[in-house]
């Protein structure tokens, strides 16, 4: 107890300072570093799905929902998805759901979480960012998948591993 007054005002000091440091350290979404093998998968999995750039751009500001990507049978979302332009071709819900999932095991894209649990919208994870961000900054519009490049994205997703 005697020492306890002694040794506070120095624990109130260094608590701001460590909290200054953490703060100043905490790296941003774009210094992320990825190898080059990650980038390169990624970039050929946005290139092989039926997205256009047009929804990856989107996600950077906001979650976009899996109704505004397919095309509903009933004709629902299928207006919006029209509307949106997000997709090369016309998707059910569970081809689009397919290919977003392909997505997220690639690293480009994350599920949005409310307070309730997932939910059916989806954003971009900072792999995402610096790829889309590149694009833009090359003027690219849309995509062209080599044979290769659609050779080896169903390879990969044929044989990913679970680990």
């Amino acid at each position: 107890m005697f020492f306890a007054p002694i040794f506070r005002p120095y624990i109130m000091w260094v608590r701001p300072q460590r909290l200054l440091l953490r703060m100043t350290l905490t790296p941003s979404p774009t210094s992320i570093r990825y190898s080059q093998p990650t980038i390169d998968r990624a970039a050929r999995a946005v290139r092989c799905a039926p997205f256009r750039l047009k929804l990856y751009a989107e996600m950077i500001t906001q979650s976009v929902s899996l109704g505004a990507i397919s095309v509903d049978s009933g004709g629902g979302a299928g207006l919006s998805s029209a509307r949106h332009q997000y997709a090369t071709r016309p998707l059910s819900e569970l081809a689009a759901e397919a290919e977003l999932v392909w997505l997220i095991q690639v690293g480009l894209l994350r599920r949005e979480v409310d307070g309730q649990g997932l939910t059916d919208s989806f954003r971009l994870t900072p792999l995402g960012r610096q790829l889309v961000h590149r694009w833009q900054a090359e003027g690219r519009v849309d995509f062209r998948p080599s044979f290769s490049d659609r050779f080896y994205n169903a390879v990969s997703r044929w044989i990913r591993l679970p680990f």
